[in-house]
This record gives structure tokens, sequence and C-alpha cells, in this order.
């Protein structure tokens, strides 16, 4: 049976919504030869009044990310929508879904009309359509989570992406979600685990051959010096405690985060143009 699961992050404040789905090599987010499973995460950040709930995940798991939302947020309160990889199925495949069942009120896309990016049923072209309120995202967005400008998190850019991508910081948990990035944590079931404290897997190795076999291939004799530069601003600007990715396990605690972010910065300085020289590799071919 699959693995589905609500995960509460920070009491009240913040859930995990997981749903495993299997590697067999059709996930581009993963290399072609990674076997076992994963998670697929969605996030909603709450308070009372309002809440913000951060992708919505793959259409097949439409009915138990449904039943989750439904077991932690009242049908009548105000939702915010972050689809933290507008143009990906996992971030956006229940949207519609989600805005036809729930008091969705506002969607931050980096694209405008958010609806045309979420509507992804066949409807009869005279039918009445959902529509959903859209802000753009540009740069940093200071956002209330509820009314009354108490709880606050941060929006912004990613600083290393091939897609349109968005990261979200709750100073209050000390939470960084940080959408397809620090995502290579899969297991050989999905029992997982799917939170973890302690990391044998995370190496500048294994990182490095997850990265070069996936979207981000690219990196190989790139410039990297100002993706260096923009990963170092978010450690040093936000106390970061956890790290939520859009998929795979989350990464809870302090040293465990600091070591994600020196792997990484590893990675890139040796991918530098300065240091390797560039090529393009097929997906599927490990290095």
């Amino acid at each position: 049976m699959a693995f589905s699961s609500m995960t509460e992050l920070a009491p009240g404040k913040v859930f995990a919504i997981q749903n495993s789905f299997e590697l067999d090599g059709r996930i581009s987010a993963y290399p072609k030869s990674a076997r076992g499973a994963c998670v697929s995460n969605c996030y909603l950040i709450r308070e009372p009044d309002g809440a913000f709930l951060l992708d919505t995940g793959y259409g097949a798991h439409e009915k138990p990310i449904l039943a989750q939302l439904a077991s932690v947020l009242e049908p009548d309160v105000p939702l915010t929508l972050v689809p933290t990889r507008i143009n990906e199925f996992m971030s956006v495949g229940n949207g519609m879904a989600i805005a036809e069942r729930f008091n969705v009120v506002m969607c931050y896309s980096p694209q405008p009309d958010a609806a045309d990016w979420l509507d992804f049923k066949a409807v009869d072209p005279g039918a009445e359509r959902r529509e959903i309120p859209t802000t753009l995202l540009r740069g940093l967005l200071n956002l209330d989570v509820g009314s009354a400008g108490e709880r606050m998190i941060d929006v912004f850019s990613a600083p290393l992406r091939l897609i349109n991508t968005t990261w979200v910081f709750d100073p209050e948990t000390r939470i960084l979600f940080s959408s397809d990035m620090f995502t290579h944590l899969s297991q050989p079931t999905d029992a997982g685990p799917w939170l973890i404290e302690q990391d044998r897997v995370t190496t500048s190795a294994f990182v490095r051959s997850f990265l070069l076999d996936t979207r981000y291939w690219w990196l190989e004799g790139a410039q990297t010096g100002s993706l260096r530069r923009g990963i170092a601003d978010v450690i040093e600007r936000y106390d970061i405690e956890t790290i939520a990715p859009g998929y795979g396990a989350i990464f809870k605690g302090r040293e465990l985060v600091e070591r994600q972010f020196a792997v990484l910065d590893d990675v890139l300085r040796e991918l530098d143009c300065s240091v390797t020289k560039p090529a393009y590799v097929p997906r599927g071919k490990r290095r």
C-alpha cells in the first residue's frame, strides 16, 4: 500500500502532506538508475485566520491530498496557493481540485492568471471556470500568513534553478521550503523514514552524481560563482533548522542543515568552469 501521511513539522503551524511514488526510471526528478521509493511533499503553513499551501501534488494523489488537507484546514479558512514550480505536475497537479474544495483566495505565481496553469481537467467549453486571483511573484516578498501581520514568511526566487522556482522561509518555525533542491534522499521502500535527523547519504560524490543525472546536468563546467554566492546568502540571512524539499526526505536539525549547504557548495565549487570542462552527458549515464 502506498505511503500517505500528514506530518506535523511544527505543532499547529506547519504540516507536510506526503504521498509516495515508485522510482522506476520514469521520474525525471531522479536518476534513471534510481530504484526504491520517494514522496512528493506539499506544505501547509497556517494560522487560525489564514493559510498558505506550497505545491499541490500529483493528480494521481488527488483523493488523499484533499483528505489530508481537510483534516487540518476548515473549508472557510482563506487559503493562498504558492506553486513553487509552476510548470511541473508535482507542483500544480491538484490546484484546481483544491480551489473547488477550499476557500482559495489568492495564488502567487511567476505567470499571470494562475487558473490557466492549474486547470488540467477536460471541461465543457461552455462551462464557467473557477477563476483564481493571481499576484505575480517578483523578487523577495514578505507575506502575512493570517490577517494580523503577526506571522510573516519570505517568498523569493531560488538562487539555483533550471525552471521558474520559488523558495520560502518561515522565520517562526525556521523552516526553509526548498522546492527542487536538497531532494536527493529517497529510500528503499515507501516506509521511509521521510523526516530524518541523521544522514549518512549526503556526500559530495553522491550529490554531484544526483545533480548531473537529473535536471542540473548543465552545472558541469558552468560558471557557478554567482550561484554559490546566492546560496551562501540564504544560509547567512536565515536561521534555518529544517530543510523541507518539494520531494524526498525532510532534513531536521541545524547541524544537518549546515551539512546540506556545505556539500552543495563543495559540489558547485568543483563543477565550476575553472575546475571542470563543460560537457553534456545524456540522462542515464552515471558519473
